[in-house]
């Protein structure tokens, strides 16, 4: 059914300051917000690693890590020379691989080439003991298509539990027909081995680009697995409205731009139609658009109220989202730090049970969730 919706981390705990003093109360739970850093340039994505530091991504094309001292000065070290960061594109994602313990194997998405011709790469590298320097970086996957200027480079990565990834990929901008056209990867959720290979076992879509897994979406930021049903949650902008949730399914069509419940930044009219036969509805959607750019299902144990409950990070709308679900149905939303003004690129559960966000500005901060204390 669609709804229509308007190691231990703690050292790292103990050193973050107070953003705000005051307990901000919602539905489920009473929180307070602590910073952990600041200082980061447009920060796009965090990962946790095992000995409780923080890789951060910023979009400008930097690899941060924040200890116990707070953010370290330098980058990491290493990153490929032909980064480009032009408008939405630079370095995006980073996940640990599942054998990060042993491997010390990152994964991350980047835009490369120029500002005339560029699209997005996934590659792989081994972190230094130090964690100074990325070693033995290998590309092992590009997008099929160049494409001018730097918009929707999609970018998220989400390892499955069959050793293979998802990679979410966007249209372009400029080229969103191109999302109906699954001879490229623009508009499209590839699915690869962990070495960039193609999975035998992936859907035979006709005149597919290799490692197409779904295609007909717009500019996919979010992809996250249900942990109560397993499914795999993918989250797109819209336009002017028709923010979507989708539900992935092994060669589906998702529409774009065929179908949208959204319209052009302009006001014109993208499309009539919001349904067709044989492209795949999402689960939810938001009319007006919040533009949502990253989503988590809260895991930890910090939170009781929340535990399973989907948040998803908003620029436009200035808010982080919580969404409670039912099996693979949302039956509720509930906006969270409207207050604040900020536009939310990220959102994802710590390992200490937090929520940790990052703010999409030229000074952004990593900001974590803790319970407020009881009275």
């Amino acid at each position: 059914m669609i709804r229509f919706a308007a190691a231990s981390l703690s050292v790292l705990a103990m050193s973050c300051a107070a953003h705000a003093q005051d307990v901000i109360e919602s539905e489920q739970a009473d929180f307070i917000i602590e910073t952990v850093a600041g200082g980061l340039e447009y920060p796009w994505s965090i990962a946790f690693l095992p000995t409780g530091e923080y890789l951060v991504t910023e979009r400008e094309g930097r690899l941060r890590v924040i200890d116990e001292n707070g953010l370290r000065e330098a980058p990491v070290t290493g990153l490929p020379e032909d980064l480009l960061v032009e408008r939405q594109g630079g370095l995006l994602d980073v996940a640990l691989a599942p054998d990060f313990a042993d491997s010390r194997t990152i994964y991350f998405s980047y835009a490369e080439g120029t500002a005339e011709a560029n699209n997005t790469a996934l590659a792989r590298a081994q972190l230094s003991a130090d964690l100074t320097a990325l070693e033995n970086v290998e590309d092992i996957f590009h997008v099929n298509f160049e494409k001018a200027r730097g918009f929707h480079f999609g970018g998220r990565i989400l390892f499955n539990p069959d050793g293979t990834l998802f990679l979410t990929l966007g249209d372009g901008g400029n080229y969103q027909d191109e999302a109906q056209n699954p001879e490229n990867h623009l508009g499209a959720v590839v699915r690869l081995n962990l070495d960039g290979s193609i999975p035998g076992d992936n859907p035979v879509i006709e005149n597919g680009a290799p490692g197409v897994y779904s295609f007909g979406h717009r500019n996919a930021q979010g992809i996250a697995r249900n942990p109560a049903t397993g499914s795999v949650w993918e989250l797109e902008h819209g336009a002017r409205g028709g923010d979507e949730i989708n539900i992935l399914a092994a060669g589906d069509n998702y529409g774009w731009p065929v179908i949208t419940y959204g319209i052009n930044y302009d006001g014109t009219i993208i499309t009539e139609e919001r349904e067709r036969e044989g492209l795949t509805q999402p689960i939810w959607y938001w009319n007006p658009s919040i533009a949502p750019s990253g989503m988590d299902f809260y895991t930890g144990d910090a939170f009781e109220h929340w535990q399973g409950d989907l948040f998803v990070s908003a620029l436009a709308g200035s808010t982080v989202e919580r969404l409670e679900i039912d099996g693979d149905r949302v039956i509720s939303v509930e906006p969270l730090l409207a207050d604040m003004g900020q536009r939310f690129r990220d959102v994802r559960t710590g390992p200490d049970g937090a929520l940790y966000v990052l703010t999409d500005d030229f000074e952004g901060s990593v900001l974590r969730l803790v319970p407020a204390e009881a009275d």
